[in-house]
């Protein structure tokens, strides 16, 4: 069944067409990527079908007694005493005449806050991050069960435990009569939860059944016949317009027709719309740096009692591209500022090579002054730039980031999130560099703007740093990825971010492999004299078991709750559920630290 259909669909912004007669129908039960250069106007898409704004011409219709739900990309709370207390107002869920559904709804949102690791009773909204600030909104999106929910970005400011549990929310919940349309840059969630691609493209919408990377495919083979086609048009009408120029012939009355057909592909010809242009990314890499650029011996260092890195011992050579992996607040950052000399290591040394050129993409953009102009940020008092031994005007090189002339001398404020990101880049590439150091380059940039990064970062002959919570650009850039466990000890994983992903499965989510090597180390203790007290190795032999059981009823609360039977259980019921859940959580990450650090010391022991 049909639950939105918009046709023949006009809004513009300015004289520049958003949609240009536009048509798009969702049907019940679709998980829709929503995808365009940024721009082009797939926010003001959504804004259309939730209702926010309105259609200059065409017909939107909804199916009777539809409810859609949009989260925006930089979601805003109203103030309030507490997290819940804002996501009620924000929702309107204090509106409810039913008191019943208010209480489901609140208990839905305590759930899916939980499940993104979100305390709703200790959350300070108004001292919340971006990432806290995006769960809150989706667990509210979720909460209240929309048949369309529309989603902008919602990877952003996410680290890849949130990703993946959003992941699952959607694929669980998304399917039969309930439907999603998303806009995001995560390829590798565009891929994993989308059915159907859809794309904006100079006002006109194309639909591509299947998943990102289908559409990847068939793009492609458009692209090449949409080329070929241009191609012969031009040589067509370029020989017509031969022709005409020949004078007496064309005027002849015979050759009236032929002189109506070149008027005519001249009207197409002003009409067509070229393919968006493309950043043009260049970088010089300098002079070479040393073979070693950093050298790591048992560096150690920790906040308030928190190793965030311990004993770690690492080289850097020229031309390696690290990844750094890893949840928001495992010290990815921290690792960055060690090697910037910005922090001292507790102990340990840190060594870097000869001969380095640094240059420093910061997450929080503050490389970029927002009173300066365009042009005062990448060339401050000067007209031109030096780029790999090309001296380029600065308004050139902007053009090359995708900055028009008009707007080189705009202020930064003025600029979205994916402007802003361009041009730190603009500015970082404008001076030679072979080291970069990037912290989350990758957010607001759109597809196109990514992929091109990655080919000009893999072709780039000096090393890079890279932090990312895109998988797709991780895989595609790094040649060696790092990541920290929770106690601080850092490990390589060739196979990058899948990788990472499996192992930390194995840690988590298989007691029986924790039960199997802690009763193995019970067994070689009968042989070998350890330190552990009496009591310590009797709670390390129960410890498997008990986390084995803590999981399975864990399992057994997630099943019932995404029953559909689970909304009609009594709300105060549900308000304990939840808190039985968050309970389960704690003692689970409780009995894990305490597991690991009775067999770490037991293995100690045993090695002396």
């Amino acid at each position: 069944m049909i639950l939105i259909s918009m046709t023949n669909a006009v809004q513009a912004w300015g004289d520049h067409p958003l949609l240009d007669h536009a048509d798009l129908m969702i049907n019940e039960g679709e998980r829709i990527g929503l995808i365009g250069r940024n721009g082009t106007g797939k926010s003001s898409l959504l804004k259309v079908l939730a209702g926010v704004e309105k259609l200059d011409e065409g017909v939107l219709q909804q199916k009777n007694g539809i409810h859609v739900t949009y989260v925006e990309q930089e979601p805003v709370f109203p103030e309030a005493g507490d997290l819940l207390e804002s996501l009620i107002l924000r929702g309107g869920i204090d509106k409810i005449d039913d008191e019943k559904r208010r209480w489901q709804i609140q208990a839905k949102i305590i759930e899916y806050l939980h499940r993104f690791g979100i305390n709703e009773s200790t959350l300070d909204v108004k001292k919340a991050s971006g990432g806290e600030k995006k769960k809150a909104a989706l667990s509210l999106g979720f909460a209240l069960s929309p048949d369309l929910l529309l989603l902008d970005e919602p990877t952003n400011h996410l680290d890849i435990d949130a990703i993946l549990v959003l992941e699952e929310i959607i694929l669980s919940e998304f399917k039969n009569s309930r439907s999603l349309m998303t806009v995001t840059h995560d390829r590798s969630f565009l891929n994993r939860i989308s059915d159907r691609i859809v794309e904006l493209d100079r006002g006109v919408l194309r639909s591509y059944p299947g998943s990102f990377e289908q559409y990847e495919q068939r793009k492609t083979e458009e692209l090449s016949v949409e080329e070929t086609a241009r191609r012969k048009f031009d040589k067509f009408w370029a020989q017509e317009e031969v022709w005409i120029r020949k004078g007496i012939e064309a005027r002849r009355t015979r050759n009236e027709g032929r002189v109506r057909r070149l008027e005519q592909l001249r009207i197409q010809r002003a009409q067509r719309r070229d393919q968006i242009g493309s950043a043009k990314i260049s970088l010089d890499a300098g002079e070479k740096s040393g073979k070693l650029v950093a050298e790591l011996i048992d560096v150690n260092k920790s906040f308030t009692n928190k190793d965030i890195v311990k004993n770690l011992s690492l080289r850097i050579l020229r031309g390696d591209k690290l990844g750094l992996l890893g949840p928001n607040g495992v010290g990815k950052t921290t690792f960055i500022k060690l090697i910037l000399g910005q922090l001292q290591p507790d102990s340990g040394s840190i060594r870097l090579g000869t001969n380095l050129q640094i240059a420093y993409f910061d997450q929080l953009r503050n490389e970029l002054s927002p009173e300066k102009t365009l042009v005062e940020t990448v060339s401050p008092g000067s007209d031109w730039v030096e780029v790999a031994g090309t001296r380029k005007h600065v308004v050139g090189y902007l053009n090359e980031f995708l900055f028009p002339p008009h707007r080189v001398n705009v202020k930064v404020s003025s600029l979205s999130g994916g402007e802003k990101n361009r041009l730190l880049l603009a500015k970082l590439f404008a001076k030679p560099a072979n080291l970069l150091v990037m912290d989350e380059p990758t957010n607001d940039l759109d597809i196109d703007s990514l992929e091109l990064l990655e080919d000009t970062l893999s072709r780039y002959p000096g090393t890079v740093i890279l932090v990312s919570h895109d998988r797709s650009f991780m895989d595609n850039v790094a040649t060696l990825v790092i990541a920290p466990d929770p106690n601080g000890n850092w490990s390589a994983y060739v196979g990058g971010y899948d990788e990472w992903i499996e192992h930390r499965k194995k840690m988590v989510q298989v007691p029986q492999e924790v039960k199997l090597k802690a009763s193995a180390s019970v067994r070689v203790k009968n042989q070998t004299r350890v330190k552990l007290t009496y009591k310590e190795t009797k709670e390390l032999e129960r410890l498997p078991e008990e986390i084995e059981n803590l999981e399975n009823r864990r399992e057994s609360f997630i099943l019932a709750m995404q029953s559909p039977e689970y909304s009609q259980k009594n709300p105060e019921e549900m308000i304990q559920d939840g808190q039985e859940m968050k309970r389960i959580e704690e003692e689970l990450t409780e009995k894990y630290a305490r597991w690991e650090e009775l067999d770490a010391k037991q293995q100690q022991s045993l090695s002396k």
